[in-house]
């Protein structure tokens, strides 16, 4: 008998959520508190819950939907997937990206850190 639900682990802070097969992975990020960014409710319009997915591990989820395949294009071969379009049917570890808003302020905070005043 083949299981019916799956674990699906948020990188880089390592929380887990156990969801059932075909969950999308945005879902499982819901339930595991992992933030995911999205605008669009999940009908993949915004683009802004792309998460990565080591291709080790890329069969964990089923194959990319349509509206994955044209709106990502080759980024599917480097394993960047819609989290709400990206539905497990295996154990998986996906890779929630850094905000851009966060990464511009970690970036400018450093520069200030290097910058010497005195």
């Amino acid at each position: 008998m083949a299981p019916s639900s799956v674990k699906v682990t948020f990188l880089p802070d390592g929380q887990t959520a156990v969801v059932r097969i075909g969950a999308t992975v945005l879902e499982a990020s819901r339930k595991a508190k992992a933030p995911v960014r999205t605008r669009c409710g999940g009908v993949a319009g915004c683009l802004m819950c792309k998460v990565n997915v080591d291709q080790a591990e890329a069969g964990a989820l089923q194959e990319p939907t349509s509206a994955e395949l044209r709106k990502l294009g080759p980024l599917l071969e480097e394993g960047v997937r819609l989290s709400c379009q990206a539905r497990v049917k295996a154990d998986v570890s996906v890779c929630i990206p850094e905000d851009p808003l966060k990464a511009a302020i970690r970036r400018r905070l450093a520069e200030q850190a290097d910058d010497k005043l005195w």
